[in-house]
């Protein structure tokens, strides 16, 4: 699984680190340890110390390619550092001495191979700096300082330096490696992120080709019907495919590929269907009252239909031939239900009697209408306090992908 591997290759890495960083500490403590008993004539406790960490560090390390566990090796050289960085601390000048700053880098190197381990060496290290404090309080010293005062400043040196490369070779390059590898993988994952989005606009491209395709197919059939019942059903069958290609269209073109911007997109379909219906040149009056309102193309789509069948409805029968009239569409959130929206949408036309409804008429318009609003998880109901046909819809933003209407 790739998860696993990654982790498996951050393991790797982290134990390729910590052997590499606990050899050289080892041949450093070896050279630390003779400058200070041939050069700077320490030769009391801390030359010795700094020996034994080294000689028991190796051996610990060469019996880890028997064993091949990190952990137990992490622990016991962590162990071996804390006693020698401690006693070294002490027997040079306890709190004052330079060496102190390798006894935290113990619990730099407990973080970074484990949070765990760096939270328990954390809490130990504060107890044994705790520890060499009190031997700057006579009455509770038990130690004394070994480093001469004509070499104390060359001691410090060294000792500072050695923290130094400790510090960088454990926490600078692990966190250098962690920044480069999340670089690299932000941008990996960026890449990916792009390439699936120009994927996705490709497929709604070529579905809107096909749909505008279906569209010509049906416009060109129709010609050849010169008037009757069957012309209006394909004429009609167009606009719901147009209707349908719009969304396509919109989601392709745009930034986001997941949602719509419903005003632009029921002000270019509303256009559309008048133009259609009535022509270029016509009486009625297209009013759109939407805020900045973004639907997923499962709601966009059964919700796009459902306003082409009003809008054809309301075009066709109840604005009758040249008549002024006016369709008023308005959409907002429910503020009682999330997610949830209301449409108000209709016309000022005739109208038709209240006894005709979806279940007595043989209208696939208002049949669509209906189930259209079972699809989107809504109700629906006639508003007769207005002129015209109006209908009050209140619907829920669908998730998931929907079957077709039936």
């Amino acid at each position: 699984m790739p998860g696993f591997t990654i982790d498996k290759e951050r393991l790797q890495d982290k134990t390729k680190l910590f052997l590499r960083v606990n050899y050289t500490t080892s041949i450093i403590s070896i050279l630390f340890g003779a400058l200070c008993y041939f050069v700077l004539n320490i030769t009391q406790v801390i030359p010795f110390l700094l020996f034994g960490f080294a000689l028991l560090n190796i051996i610990n390390l060469l019996y880890f390619k028997v064993h091949k566990n990190i952990l137990p090796t992490f622990n016991i050289s962590s162990i071996f550092g804390l006693i020698c960085a401690v006693i070294v601390t002490l027997y040079s000048g306890g709190i004052h001495s330079p060496f102190i700053f390798m006894i935290p880098l113990i619990a730099v190197g407990g973080f970074i191979t484990s949070t765990r381990y760096g939270r328990v060496y954390l809490n130990i290290i504060v107890v044994l700096i705790l520890l060499v404090f009190t031997q700057s309080i006579p009455e509770f010293s038990f130690t004394k300082n070994v480093v001469p005062e004509s070499s104390s400043a060359i001691f410090s040196l060294v000792s500072v330096l050695f923290s130094v490369f400790i510090l960088g070779n454990t926490l600078v390059k692990t966190l250098l490696k962690t920044y480069n590898d999340m670089y690299r993988s932000k941008k990996d994952l960026a890449i990916q992120v792009s390439e699936k989005q120009n994927l996705l606009k490709e497929v709604h491209h070529r579905v809107k080709n096909n749909l505008q395709t279906v569209s010509s197919l049906l416009s060109l059939q129709s010609r050849n019907i010169e008037t009757g019942p069957m012309r209006g059903l394909l004429k009609g069958t167009q606009n719901r495919v147009i209707a349908m290609a719009m969304v396509h269209e919109m989601l392709y073109m745009r930034n986001d590929i997941s949602h719509i911007e419903y005003k632009s997109y029921v002000l270019e379909l509303g256009e559309y269907l008048i133009r259609s219906i009535k022509g270029n040149v016509n009486n009625v009056d297209l009013k759109i009252d939407i805020p900045n309102i973004k639907l997923g193309i499962d709601t966009a789509i059964p919700l796009g239909l459902l306003i082409n069948e009003t809008l054809t409805n309301a075009l066709k029968y109840g604005i009758k031939g040249d008549n002024e009239g006016e369709i008023s569409i308005k959409l907002r959130q429910d503020t009682e239900k999330e997610n949830c929206y209301i449409l108000e949408i209709g016309d000022n036309g005739i109208g038709f009697p209240e006894t005709i409804n979806h279940k007595t008429t043989k209208s696939l318009g208002l049949k669509l209408i209906h189930n259209l609003t079972r699809q989107l998880r809504g109700t629906i109901e006639r508003d007769n306090s207005k002129k015209g046909t109006n209908y009050i819809i209140k619907f829920q933003e669908i998730k998931q992908q929907l079957s077709p209407v039936a």
